[in-house]
């Protein structure tokens, strides 16, 4: 697992920047009723999606929480007065107080008993009767986009994804949330090329296949044998889900 208060100050820049966060924005904002009038960001990391949301709707007042004060440092930046340090399986927050609740990027990090399902439980919870909650599905394997090194990391070992979308729907359909629709956007300028490919190996991106060690040096070697090391490969295309809570 990466730690996000060292990430905090290079996260943007590392995952595609404003340009993913402008189509992480407008494809979530798609999914959301423009009667809605309250939103909270859980999870919200640097504020960079966060303060798309706000800016594309001045009408909604948007609200961020993130765990890691590295982020939140970040985001209130972006977001003076709007952003709270908070843990997503115990958010700071009476029932039913938002019109809409998004989650991006962050259900695929919850790999601890039942994390997930912890934070779709509070979700739930803060949304009002006719609310909709937003979350990003199936994020690990978006990255697979069938390039060359695909299929150098093809034998690497692999979690069970927390954020799969099946696993998903059935915890919002426990915690009384239907199914209300979905989108899908690119992720621009996450394209992996092999050299940036194995300086993340070496850094812990790939949380089974912990650095130094010896598979890890073996998919890194393999890696730099691939040609064009600088060329980005394809952009991964990420998932939406919404689900609306009944009135």
């Amino acid at each position: 697992m990466l730690d996000y208060d060292k990430e905090a100050d290079v996260y943007d820049a590392s995952r595609g920047g404003e340009a993913r966060a402008a189509a992480a924005a407008d494809a979530v904002l798609g999914l959301i009723p423009d009667s809605a009038r309250t939103l909270l960001d859980v999870g919200c990391g640097t504020g960079i999606v966060t303060r798309r949301l706000t800016t594309a709707r001045p009408a909604l007042r948007v609200t961020g929480a993130d765990l890691t004060y590295g982020m939140v440092r970040m985001a209130a930046a972006r977001l003076p007065g709007a952003v709270v340090l908070a843990d997503s399986r115990r958010l700071p927050f009476p029932d039913g107080t938002f019109d809409a609740v998004t989650s991006i990027w962050l259900l695929h990090l919850l790999d601890r008993g039942d994390d997930m399902g912890a934070v779709v439980a509070e979700c739930a919870r803060v949304l009002r009767p006719g609310g909709v909650y937003v979350t990003t599905v199936d994020k690990a394997a978006a990255h697979d986009v069938g390039s060359d090194i695909d299929a150098v990391l093809a034998p690497r070992p692999r979690r069970a994804a927390p954020d799969a979308a099946a696993r998903v729907e059935a915890r919002a359909a426990e915690h009384g949330l239907d199914p209300a629709g979905r989108a899908r956007f690119t992720g621009l300028g996450q394209g992996r090329s092999p050299r940036r490919t194995v300086a993340d190996l070496r850094r812990g991106w790939f949380t089974q296949l912990p650095p130094g060690a010896a598979l890890t040096e073996r998919f890194a070697t393999e890696l730099q044998t691939l040609p064009d090391p600088d060329r980005p490969r394809p952009d991964p295309v990420f998932s939406l889900r919404a689900f609306r809570k009944p009135g």
